[in-house]
């Protein structure tokens, strides 16, 4: 996604359902909102306030669709439909190409077989040359009625000629079926790459701005005052033992849960040995021994032992990555039930929480791990929710 088109995402997104704007209207305080969004927000209310500033209007004011930002939405929407056109061209020439480069290599293949064939045919047709020689000279023997000339003839005639061991050797006209597999299996690949970076590029339209929450913070963990980073510190530090502080597990949440929609943010994992990294919901137990599981309400990818990748499902699933992540990506889509983690280098797919159901506020959860007496000191840094992405076509 270009910076442009990043930018101008978030510009045409309603801040209540984080969604691109259906019917938008503006408020007298110059806010723009989805017009269905608007009215629901105001008829749960009391008061008309902007959801965006909270400034309050005396009385509801008569929303009118702004057609102009309307007539953008729909210019900005049929540029998605380019993409996605632009995308299946692409997926296209690259079937084509694997096409092309199967059919070489198996032309290839084919040339290669009907020589070894030829050479085997001519190999074979002078043995049976050989063979009817002897023979003949066999039969002039048998009909000889002079004995003494028998025993003094030369008895390589009678002995076997050296030939191959016909029975074992196949006649490979066939195309090698591994080498098909192999090459389904690159374009599989192919196919793969290019759908984890379509899928990526758009789960990062749904970019938030995500801080630590410091009152949640375990004693032993230190944030920035910007409150994007967090490290393990070496001294427990003295912090009101508050209901919401992790007091046993060293983790930390975001300051803003989500109860709809969707929403993405992108954490710096490198250097790291271990870290813990997902969402959690907003009751989980934060005292003493925690069980980290989608059934006590977490959705958490681990890095334990320096390189092994942990799903905390139940039981915990082993993932084998090809690439190590230095970003990782969490996309959250609260009504669909899925948590998914991507390596925002790679562009790859790591893993998948999905079919969940989600009934309370969902928070951002970090785990720098224990400092392990330095060897794992680095931060976990958030990104910053105004991040431009460059051209990854």
């Amino acid at each position: 996604m270009s910076s442009s088109s990043g930018s101008m995402a978030e510009e045409l997104q309603c801040s209540v359902c984080l969604e691109v704007f259906t019917d938008p209207v503006s408020t007298p305080c110059g806010h723009n909102f989805c017009k269905s969004c608007l009215n629901q927000c105001w008829d749960n209310s009391q008061d008309c306030k902007c959801p965006l500033c909270k400034e309050t209007f005396s009385k509801r004011p008569d929303l009118k669709i702004n057609t102009a930002l309307r007539q953008l939405v729909q210019l900005f929407q049929e540029k998605f439909t380019l993409t996605s056109a632009e995308l299946f061209s692409d997926l296209m020439r690259s079937i084509k190409r694997c096409q092309a480069e199967l059919l070489e290599m198996m032309e290839e293949k084919q040339k290669t077989a009907e020589k070894q064939d030829e050479e085997l045919i001519q190999e074979l047709q002078q043995e049976i040359t050989e063979l009817k020689m002897r023979n003949t000279e066999l039969d002039h023997l048998l009909h000889t009625e002079d004995h003494l000339q028998l025993l003094q003839i030369d008895p390589s005639p009678c002995s076997p000629p050296h030939t191959r061991n016909w029975p074992e050797i196949s006649m490979n006209t066939d195309v090698s079926v591994e080498t098909l597999r192999r090459a389904l299996t690159e374009l599989q690949e192919i196919l793969d790459q290019k759908l984890s970076q379509t899928v990526l590029m758009r789960m990062q339209q749904y970019a938030v701005d995500v801080t630590l929450d410091p009152d949640t913070a375990h004693p032993y963990l230190i944030l920035s005052d910007d409150g994007k980073q967090v490290i393990h510190g070496d001294i427990k530090q003295k912090l009101p033992n508050n209901q919401k502080r992790f007091d046993h597990c060293t983790c930390v949440l975001g300051k803003d849960g989500f109860s709809s929609g969707r929403f993405y943010f992108e954490v710096q994992v490198n250097e790291k040995t271990k870290w813990d990294l997902g969402v959690a919901r907003e009751s989980i137990n934060r005292k003493g021994k925690v069980t980290v599981s989608p059934q006590d309400g977490f959705w958490v990818l681990g890095l334990w032992n320096e390189n092994e990748y942990w799903a905390c499902t139940d039981p915990y699933v082993l993932l084998s990555l090809r690439v190590k992540p230095q970003k990782v990506g969490v996309f959250v889509d609260y009504e669909e039930g899925l948590v998914s983690f991507y390596n925002v280098e790679s562009k790859s797919h790591i893993y998948s929480f999905t079919g969940q159901s989600f009934t309370e506020k969902l928070y951002p959860l970090f785990s720098p791990c224990r400092n392990e007496k330095g060897t794992n000191s680095a931060p976990l840094i958030i990104s910053s929710f105004n991040i431009k992405y460059n051209n990854q076509n």
